[in-house]
């Protein structure tokens, strides 16, 4: 075949017919010459082209080849030295890397396409040259370019300048980040470029992540219409939500299903970032910057945030970025958010504002690398800042944040006794009792969180009486069971309904031609909520008593 598929001068009989139609002649002339046995549909496998789905038929022609064994055999030795190698994370990949330079065949580099790299190639004649440019304007340049992926193994050496300028400062690179499905494609050839251009690595560390699904695992496509528009996320939960959900949402190599609810979870993450940082700020206008007398909350969330830096900066080395997200959410959300401002607000002094500063600052840089855009704004509304969150250093451990703190055991007790009130419906009237030491060394701050003054050593009165674990102690909670007029009407009102439904049941089930007729499920069911009903209207009656 010629290039533009019409039958070339070896097809004696047929040249210049177009594909197509030099095959329903060959099939004439097959008949006319009683040559044609039979004709019959066979299913076998045809190339269509992915943008026109036109048939493609094989062509051939010269192209430019690279020798790849030699480089394959470089690479495959250089990952037996751990310290040349490069590290991919999670390690199970480095087997696809091996696998397709022990399998490798000649790579063929050529193009013929209108964009890419043109080839450095010229002839004259019959001669070939290949070199940086022309011997003469006789010579005349080969018209192909490279294959994309060769052009894109070249990305370092072309962006530092190689090989006029001296790249060492930044080659080997540290870390290139990419998806699993590449890795024969730009991983494998980076690296045996790399190998034999510069006798190094390309990069130290290949860190793998998975691709983005829809919600059902399946790959987005435009044949199937379920891709999504990172430009509708970003205007519905902002920029700082889809980048935080993509990087901390699955383990490294894995892939992620796309689910928008868990984008608007993280929208909801900065919401509470953010209306934490107004609190903050609000807090800490015209404050003096102190560290003494550090209260047994101050100390507790210092040694929380020291531990999370400590953690992050392990797991951040690791590139275990999910973990990292976890880490994170749980600090600033539980930790901070919900307990520590909150503690915070019943010692409101200049070391409690300077805890408040120091912890956010840090919680801001933590999170900077999930969330640019709305930690730099918050970060540069602080009081002491350095130009950009950016040029700022990263937070370290700091062993002068080292406290033991009781507070953890405190916080436990805290829910327990929310959890009694709530359970047995316990209003602003309740006492507790007990004669624990920690309890009774941090009682004013177990009042205003509690909005209770009523923690006594002992009682003698008749309140009703439910215990609680506490420290392996007893804590004793005394409240007045009566009920108010309200919630008595409310009973009555609920004691007549099961009282109805009690006494239809009951019919129903004495009826014999019902139980004989009805699915047995059903008249199970009926005598089983009979049973639920009785008791039900057993315990109202004990509390109206």
């Amino acid at each position: 075949m010629n290039k533009d598929a019409t039958m070339n001068e070896n097809a004696i009989g047929y040249i210049g017919l177009d594909r197509f139609e030099c095959r329903k002649k060959l099939v004439e002339d097959l008949k006319e010459k009683d040559l044609l046995i039979k004709i019959e549909k066979m299913m076998h496998s045809v190339g269509h082209s992915e943008r026109t789905d036109v048939m493609i038929e094989l062509y051939l022609s010269k192209q430019w080849f690279v020798k790849m064994r030699p480089l394959a055999d470089r690479v495959l030795e250089n990952q037996k030295n751990k310290d040349t190698k490069v590290n991919f994370v999670p390690t199970r990949f480095e087997k696809i890397m091996n696998h397709w330079m022990e399998i490798t065949y000649d790579w063929c580099i050529s193009r013929q396409l209108w964009w890419g790299h043109q080839i450095p190639a010229y002839y004259k004649g019959d001669e070939v040259y290949v070199g940086y440019v022309a011997p003469s304007d006789e010579w005349m340049q080969d018209q192909d370019v490279l294959d994309t992926w060769f052009s894109s193994a070249l990305w370092p050496f072309s962006t530092l300048g190689w090989p006029n300028n001296d790249i060492s400062r930044y080659y080997p690179n540290n870390c290139l980040v990419t998806g699993y499905d590449i890795i024969p494609f730009w991983v494998n050839r980076m690296t045996f470029q790399g190998l034999h251009f510069t006798n190094q690595r390309p990069f130290k560390d290949c860190l793998i992540h998975g691709l983005i699904r829809d919600k059902q695992g399946r790959k987005m496509s435009k044949s199937l219409g379920n891709g999504v528009d990172p430009m509708d996320v970003i205007n519905e939960y902002v920029c700082d939500a889809l980048i935080f959900y993509l990087s901390t949402s699955t383990a490294n190599g894995t892939d992620l299903r796309y689910d928008e609810d868990k984008v608007k979870s993280t929208w909801n993450f900065i919401n509470k970032l953010w209306n934490a940082s107004r609190f903050v700020l609000i807090n800490i206008e015209d404050f003096n910057y102190s560290l003494d007398n550090l209260s047994v909350s101050d100390k507790w969330i210092l040694n929380k945030m020291n531990n999370l830096i400590n953690k992050v900066t392990k797991y951040m080395d690791k590139y275990e970025f999910n973990t990292v997200g976890l880490l994170l959410y749980s600090f600033i959300w539980d930790d901070f958010c919900d307990w520590y401002i909150e503690l915070s607000k019943a010692s409101m002094n200049d070391t409690t504002k300077t805890v408040l500063l120091i912890v956010l600052t840090n919680i801001l840089k933590l999170l900077h690398p999930f969330m640019p855009f709305v930690t730099e704004e918050i970060y540069l509304k602080l009081p002491i800042h350095d130009e950009s969150i950016m040029i700022s250093d990263y937070p370290k451990y700091d062993k002068k944040f080292k406290f033991d703190s009781n507070l953890d055991l405190l916080i436990e007790l805290i829910k327990k006794i929310r959890k009694v009130k709530l359970d047995n419906n316990i209003g602003k009237d309740y006492l507790i009792i007990s004669n624990n030491k920690l309890i009774l060394e941090n009682k004013n701050l177990l009042s205003k969180i509690l909005k209770n003054e009523n923690i006594l050593i002992n009682y003698n009165g008749n309140y009703n009486k439910i215990d609680i674990n506490f420290d392996n102690d007893i804590v004793s909670i005394y409240y007045d069971g009566s009920l108010t007029e309200e919630e008595k009407q409310l009973l009555i009102k609920e004691k007549e309904g099961l009282i109805n439904s009690i006494a239809r049941r009951k019919k129903l089930l004495s009826n014999q031609g019902y139980i004989n007729k009805a699915p047995k499920e059903i008249v199970e069911n009926e005598k089983s909520n009979l049973i639920k009903d009785e008791k039900d209207l057993d315990l109202i009656i004990e509390k109206l008593k």
